[in-house]
């Protein structure tokens, strides 16, 4: 059995399965190396490697006495030294002699032929010297299913990518779209090059708005619609892992949204040398982007070590007229010092300007197909003329991760963090000079400029601002095989919205912040609301896991309680001026988990979660701006909370021949609530339809093999069984819901991986088939199946001058150029008319609409590392 560590590296413990558990020092994650039989080839992650510490640091020098007999074995085998010689910095001055079964020579020292100590061996022990093997932009070559199933040990499903897979897509692509080939997760994006948030994401069958989120310890996103918004997080080159905890978020994690799980990112770490990486991307519909991204190195002997990037990306749309121009940066400095303690601090700041893509209806897709699209000319009278279809966010986020170790044992983390956003949404209307309303009062007559005819064509702008703070902290206490977690996280949200109108000039142009409304006859702006919400949100945590059988069992019970205020104002006339809520909720869990082997583990879990109604419509009064009359009223007390109950067994293998996850789930939900949207009066509001009961099963899976000849596959699937429990109520009566298909659950869907990376030479493709979806509840019209496939491939170069690494890539998405509805934007109860259950009353059918998904695209990205 192996007990101890090399130079440079701390025990953190007693050894487990005789394996050592050491950690850097200095140097972030821990890693445990199994001395007996491991096969280095299928490690997930080069933190898990026996050389994580050589791979953190450029030079690293191991004293030969010391040195494990599985790290010569390694080293004796080649395994290390021809992957690092492929990147050309690899030199090993000494090393033991090793047997072909990887065992050190047991020749007597005598019967050796004597060595003589140079200068710089007097004395000294004997050194091994090894460089980094990772590219500039962080690519290792050794991770799992090449960088698509790092490997986990949590007693719950979890999945993700890592650099290795991330370095290979396209560089504009967002978090939510790289997880495209993970088991379970589905999405529905309107752009090939996935810069943009016109998009959605669903796990297990629950959309994007049931989902939390976690980005370098704070919650990024909106917290009244639950949005992501997840283009604006990071620069792609800075994301170092992404992953996605499905129906069992973590206690400690600063949301309570998560009914349908948890995507957490994390960007990669400043580099411990001064330098940097440039990224230069072209290719079709006018993609333009340029990335820099510059490290510090150390501050002087401080032990702050920073980076900062800057992004310019510009593209047209792939359908229609208009395009996206976005602006982004991001910034990480960290310092590490003593046993255990850290400061990470991390900001964002991201503007984004995009014109619009249509969503169609059935019928408006099966007539028109991709050229159903906004008017690129304004007549003077057009709505869909598509400047009048566009959006603005400004974003900026930060965090300040805080690590303190209390005492042997007691360790406390706190993470205050900021998000702040302004953003406008435009759509197209139009006003009657002498037929207009401010809420319930009529405003008439308009003040439209001199000679205007009296009906006008006008742009709704839908401007709002929401600042959020919060802070989250962990205290964790380890004492023998006992460890116990209590966490605090609170939030405060000041969120305002507003829409106003505003009239164009001749060439259609009009102001898109509002700042020249449309006045009433008594000088007030035009609108169809006026809201203003603040909510508090305070959790308790309390979660305890006890090890038994040498680490092998591990028992773990936790509770949250989530309490939640609301309180919302309206100064429309005739609307309820103030309204509000407050809910707590309990959600207790339990989960074990058995290590059968070192290798293979098997683990339950029974969770609970629960998600406020989304957006602000359940708090505030609408009127149409035409009629006068309300469009949408507010619930008193607030909409009855979503609430699951959740069951989860799973299984893992990591071995020699293939590494293999598999989790059988079941749901069991009260008021299930899903999000849905459409234009009214040019403006889009969000809504959040009650679906009552919900039961959802599966099995969700992954599997990985070892590289062969620098490939690496890649499987994942899922099977999906979701029905509706009860039926819906509408207009007196229900429809006929029960027993129906879920909406936007497809039975089938999954992904085909294939990796190949030999150091020059390196690509990636998937292969990926999502199964029909329902997009109504009474399942009379539903989403088609579709398949779609991506390729990257690209060539690295030795070193040039000052260039490291510099290599040429080209992204191919979506070949075959698939047309296809990737997703639904609005659901509804029933497409046609539909007979209510008391056998009479005739419920009159709405459209669902949908997103289109993007079409064939290359990109052709340089980068290089300086």
């Amino acid at each position: 059995m192996i007990d101890s560590c090399v130079p440079g590296e701390t025990n953190l413990g007693i050894p487990k399965f005789g394996m050592k558990n050491c950690q850097c020092d200095g140097a972030g994650s821990p890693y445990t190396e199994d001395p007996v039989g491991a096969d280095r080839g299928t490690l997930s992650d080069q933190t898990n490697n026996a050389l994580a510490c050589d791979r953190r640091r450029n030079v690293r020098r191991l004293s030969a006495n010391s040195v494990s007999l599985f790290c010569v074995a390694v080293l004796a085998a080649g395994n290390t030294a021809s992957a690092l010689a492929e990147t050309g910095k690899d030199t090993v001055r000494k090393r033991a002699p090793v047997r072909a079964t990887g065992r050190a020579s047991a020749t007597p020292a005598s019967a050796r032929p004597a060595r003589k100590a140079g200068p710089l061996m007097a004395g000294k022990a004997e050194e091994i010297t090894v460089s980094s093997g990772l590219t500039p932009n962080g690519v290792s070559g050794r991770s799992a299913g090449g960088g698509m199933m790092p490997k986990q040990t949590d007693p719950f499903a979890k999945s993700g990518v890592t650099r290795d897979y991330i370095a290979a897509q396209a560089p504009a692509t967002n978090a939510l779209t790289l997880l495209r080939n993970v088991p379970g997760v589905v999405v529905a994006s309107a752009d090939p090059t996935g810069a943009t948030d016109r998009m959605s994401v669903s796990i297990r069958g629950m959309n994007q708005n049931e989902l939390g989120y976690e980005l370098e310890g704070m919650n990024p996103s909106d917290v009244l619609y639950y949005s992501p918004t997840s283009s604006g997080w990071a620069d792609t080159e800075n994301i170092g892992s992404v992953t996605v905890t499905p129906g069992a978020p973590d206690l400690m994690a600063p949301t309570f949204s998560a009914v349908g799980g948890l995507i957490s990112e994390k960007l990669r770490d400043p580099s411990h040398k001064f330098g940097g990486l440039l990224d230069l991307t072209y290719g079709g519909n006018n993609m333009r982007r340029e990335f820099l991204r510059l490290d510090s190195g150390e501050w002087g002997h401080t032990g702050i070590h920073s980076f900062a990037s800057f992004s310019d990306t510009q593209a047209s749309n792939w359908r229609g007229p208009g395009g996206l121009h976005r602006w982004h940066v991001d910034f990480k400095a960290n310092k590490k010092w003593g046993d255990g303690n850290s400061i990470s601090a991390f900001m964002s700041y991201n503007d984004v300007q995009e014109n619009l893509y249509t969503y169609p209806t059935m019928a408006q897709w099966n007539a028109y197909g991709i050229n159903y699209n906004y008017s690129k000319n304004f007549t003077g009278s057009n709505t869909n003329y598509y400047k009048f279809h566009q959006y603005e966010w400004k974003h900026a986020r930060a965090s300040v991760q805080m690590k303190f170790k209390l005492a042997e044992g007691l360790n406390l983390s706190v993470t205050p963090y900021i998000f702040d956003v302004d953003g406008t949404v435009q759509g197209g209307s139009t006003l009657n000079q002498n037929k207009a309303f401010l809420g319930a009062d009529s405003a008439t007559p308009l003040q439209f400029p001199d000679g205007s005819a009296s009906s006008q064509v006008a742009q709704s702008n839908d401007t709002f601002h929401e600042s959020t703070f919060g802070i989250n902290s962990v205290l964790d206490w380890k004492k023998g095989h006992n460890d116990l977690q209590f966490g605090y996280w609170y939030s405060y949200i000041n969120y305002a919205e507003d829409p106003t109108y505003s009239l164009p000039d001749a060439a259609g142009n009009a102001s898109r912040w509002g700042q020249d409304p449309v006045l009433t006859a008594s000088g007030a702006a035009l609108k169809q609301w006026d809201a203003h919400v603040i909510q508090q949100t305070n959790t308790l945590s309390l979660m305890d896991t006890y090890s038994l059988l040498q680490d092998r069992l591990k028992i773990s019970a936790g509770f949250k309680e989530a309490m939640i205020t609301r309180t919302a104002t309206n100064l429309m006339p005739g609307a309820t001026y103030a309204t509000g809520f407050s809910d707590a909720q309990p959600l207790p869990r339990v989960a074990i988990s058995y290590q059968i082997t070192p290798r293979d583990q098997v683990y339950i879990n029974g969770t609970t979660a629960f998600r406020e109604a989304a957006a602000i419509t359940p708090s505030v009064d609408m009127f149409s701006s035409s009629t006068g009359q309300m469009t949408s009223r507010h619930v008193t007390g607030g909409i009855k909370p979503e609430y699951s109950i959740a069951e989860e067994l799973g299984y893992r293998h990591y071995g020699k021949y293939f590494n293999l996850s598999l989790s059988f789930f079941n749901y069991n939900f009260t008021n299930r609530q899903i999000t849905s949207s459409s234009l009214v009066e040019g403006t889009t509001i969000t809504t959040s339809l009650n679906g009552g009961g919900q039961t959802t099963r599966g099995i969700s899976g992954e599997i990985s093999l070892p590289r062969w000849h620098h490939f690496t596959p890649y499987f994942s699937g899922q099977y999906l069984h979701a029905t509706t429990d009860n039926n819906l109520a509408s207009n007196g009566t229900y429809l006929p819901t029960a027993g129906k298909v879920a909406v936007l659950s497809p039975k089938f869907s999954g992904a085909i991986g294939l990796s190949y990376d030999d150091g020059h030479v390196f690509g990636n493709f998937a292969f990926n088939y999502v199964g029909s979806e329902y997009s109504t509840f009474m399942n009379d019209e539903k989403i088609p199946s579709y398949v779609t496939a991506n390729l990257g491939i690209g060539y690295r170069f030795n070193d040039v001058f000052f260039l490291k690494r510099p290599q040429l890539q080209l992204n191919l998405t979506n070949l075959g150029n698939n047309h296809y509805l990737s997703g639904a934007w609005g659901l509804t109860t029933n497409a046609h008319n539909t007979l209510g259950t008391d056998g009479h009353t005739v419920i009159k059918g709405g459209a669902p609409t949908y997103i289109t998904g993007g079409n064939f695209t290359g990109l052709v990205s340089f980068t290089s590392g300086f």
